[in-house]
């Protein structure tokens, strides 16, 4: 099975890993897309102005701006990504306490699209970076340009994968399934949860670990803590179970 998922803003500085290259990331023959992208960014933080750079980052205070001057993403120390990102969904993933057996499984099949280096496995390495959802490096759109460059090679990658999509709705301009795919909704006294999704994405993904699900019928009887399936929807090739949170 495979995994999509969103990565979060917040992020773990520091790392050991030596400095990317192909070899850091899933399908290396199209690294030179990425590096492409990651020039472009690598050189608009060094010579935005202020104000520019305090919109690609998401920050209103001067006191981040030269830590992320300072950065060089083709040199700076990696970790992989799964340990980098530390939003809410990872935080209740808490991967490290995973076992052996739970963190290759997550390792091997939790896709996750960043908004600067595009579709990752959880454990390519990437170094520290800062770039708000949704934010354009001058005039480029970095969702539009993944999606033309990585969707044939996704397509091929999650052939006859049985696929959970747990992405944010704003991933979906990286990359859009052709075909069939599990996504997931929570609510709670019939109301959908916004910012608590996050929290329960990241705990459905520690029990997809656990449990390794390697078709619907399988993920279908997965015994999620404090969620009960009240309804399936299903619409063309999109299948979503949704959730009353019971706790």
């Amino acid at each position: 099975m495979k995994i999509l998922f969103s990565p979060s803003e917040a992020k773990h500085t520091g790392g050991s890993g030596s400095p990317i290259a192909p070899d850091a990331f899933i399908f290396p023959e199209h690294y030179h897309a990425r590096e492409y992208v990651l020039n472009l960014y690598n050189d608009y933080i060094h010579t935005c102005d202020a104000a520019a750079l305090k919109k690609l980052i998401g920050v209103k205070k001067d006191a981040e701006l030269d830590k992320i001057r300072h950065l060089d993403l083709f040199n700076d120390p990696t970790i992989k990504a799964i340990q980098r990102y530390s939003g809410v969904a990872y935080d209740y993933l808490d991967y490290e306490s995973l076992s052996e057996n739970e963190q290759s499984f997550i390792d091997k099949n939790l896709l996750i699209f960043s908004n600067l280096f595009g579709p990752l496995l959880a454990r390519d390495r990437i170094p520290y970076y800062k770039l708000k959802q949704g934010e354009k490096i001058g005039d480029f759109v970095i969702e539009k340009y993944y999606a033309q460059h990585f969707t044939p090679v996704l397509d091929t990658f999650l052939e006859d994968q049985f696929v959970v999509d747990l992405r944010a709705g704003f991933y979906l301009k990286f990359y859009k399934l052709t075909q069939p795919y599990v996504t997931m909704k929570f609510i709670k006294n019939g109301k959908v949860v916004s910012h608590w999704a996050k929290a329960y994405r990241g705990t459905v993904v520690r029990e997809l670990a656990k449990y390794q699900p390697q078709n619907e019928k399988m993920f279908s009887e997965i015994p999620f803590q404090n969620l009960s399936i009240v309804e399936i929807q299903k619409s063309k090739l999109r299948t979503e179970y949704i959730y009353e949170i019971t706790a």
